[in-house]
């Protein structure tokens, strides 16, 4: 019996061990993206960040995120510089969602073991892993407005991604890529952007 026990234990711990083995080497970063375009932007055209009354209260964090939008708009051909005429408002929001995983994890749903009168039994009476029960999801969204010198808006552009990645710097700044692709002439409408990014 405890012969059996430990051979179906192993057989269902192989694929885990396959599955985690196999979790290198890039991840997507998939973002719904929304862009408008009113008016062109001429390549290589110089901008400075403005800051909103509410992203003064913490400076750090929107110093940190407008560096990620500064890679991204260098990108596509915008360089940041004092007193430009071209202003950029950059603005990113989190959630975060802990969901409790009642049946059990991965493979063999509900697979675990019990220990009594000196036997084991393998049966569905609890998860093999109950530190992994708790799944956390990130829902993020950035936001990039630029506006010429007289305040009319030239491009606006928003993404949205949902996803387990718990790193906010890499995945904000391939959400700022995806909301930059197309530019200054991005498609019309809600569209899927892929960006691939190291695990």
């Amino acid at each position: 019996m405890l012969l059996t026990a430990i051979k179906v234990l192993r057989s269902a711990l192989i694929p885990i061990a396959l599955l985690l083995s196999g979790c290198s080497g890039m991840r997507v970063i998939d973002s719904q993206v929304n862009s408008f375009a009113p008016q062109a932007v001429a390549p290589g055209s110089s901008y400075q960040f403005e800051r909103l009354p509410s992203q003064l209260a913490n400076p750090a964090h929107q110093a940190r995120l407008e560096k990620l939008a500064e890679q991204a708009l260098a990108k596509v051909g915008l360089r940041r510089q004092n007193n430009a005429l071209l202003s950029v408002q950059v603005t990113a929001v989190q959630r975060q969602e802990n969901t409790v995983n009642q049946g059990g994890v991965g493979i063999g749903w509900g697979l675990g073991w019990v220990f009594g009168n000196g036997a084991i039994s393998v049966g569905s009476r609890g998860g093999m892993f109950p530190w992994v029960e708790t799944q956390t999801s990130y829902w993020r969204q950035v936001s990039l407005i630029i506006r010429n010198a007289s305040g009319a808006v030239v491009f606006e552009s928003h993404a949205s991604h949902d996803g387990i990645w718990s790193d906010s710097d890499a995945v904000l700044a391939a959400m700022l890529d995806a909301a930059l692709q197309g530019f200054p002439t991005p498609p019309a409408g809600v569209r899927r952007v892929n960006i691939e990014i190291p695990r």
